[in-house]
């Protein structure tokens, strides 16, 4: 199975760590990943904030990156969703159309078509998980708590397969944490709120680390627990699922 390793820009800048411990978890679960070197943003910015007209240059060169792999992952519910959503080029779409049906996010990835029954990661923390709304809404990574149906979250199901991990109960389980891409630029204090809300759900049930499928929105509420001084901590989830004995013995 070869995997085409798809890692958004901001977690090329900000977060690395995030892609390196996607490509070794998936190296672990038997993928032969390569990560095509010209990837650039997906244009996904661009498309939301009404410009989706000018992606087409980033269409063009993620069908040239991506084109030849069986699967393409990536560890971001919302650039993927972009991606599976947005994805045309005129000049090639049999292979967008293709692209479309082969990405996933990573969760969705190990368990819909890995099938992942175990892991090997350990990690003893109490972890509060926080599902994105592209996630949630557009994947269809969890279950929707407005409906009337049977609860399900695949992230969770991967978190407890993991030794030590204990997920902490949440008042509001897929409430927005204000992110939204441009919205917290447009809307900052309105985001700045919601982002402070989903901390103090967290904080209120003991969470000793926040994780979550998307770095986005992780990333807004690093900066409110920062700005609070506060002791939590937050990790995509690809890293608790990486995580090793070794590695907790050194921390």
């Amino acid at each position: 199975m070869k995997v085409g390793l798809f890692i958004p820009c901001y977690i090329d800048q900000f977060y690395p760590q995030v892609g390196i411990a996607t490509l070794q978890l998936l190296q672990k679960l038997g993928c032969e990943v390569e990560f095509p070197q010209g990837q650039t943003c997906c244009g996904q910015p661009m498309a939301n904030s009404g410009y989706e007209h000018l992606t087409h240059n980033c269409n063009s060169l993620f069908i040239k990156n991506f084109a030849g792999y069986d699967y393409i992952v990536g560890p971001s519910g919302s650039c993927v969703l972009h991606i599976k959503d947005h994805l045309h080029d005129p000049a090639a779409e049999a292979e967008a159309a293709k692209i479309r049906t082969r990405i996933y996010e990573l969760t969705e990835f190990l368990t819909d078509v890995l099938k992942v029954e175990s892991l090997t990661a350990r990690f003893p923390c109490k972890v509060g998980l926080h599902q994105s709304c592209h996630g949630q809404r557009g994947l269809a990574l969890a279950q929707m708590s407005e409906l009337v149906a049977a609860p399900f979250s695949k992230p969770e199901q991967l978190l407890k397969m993991v030794e030590g991990v204990e997920l902490v109960p949440l008042d509001r389980l897929d409430e927005c944490c204000g992110f939204g891409g441009t919205f917290c630029v447009a809307e900052e204090a309105v985001s700045v709120k919601m982002g402070k809300d989903r901390v103090a759900d967290h904080v209120k049930h003991g969470a000793q680390v926040i994780t979550g499928t998307d770095v986005s929105c992780l990333m807004h509420l690093e900066g409110i627990l920062r700005r609070q001084h506060s002791e939590v901590k937050v990790m995509h989830i690809a890293e608790i699922l990486n995580q090793t004995i070794h590695e907790q013995a050194n921390k």
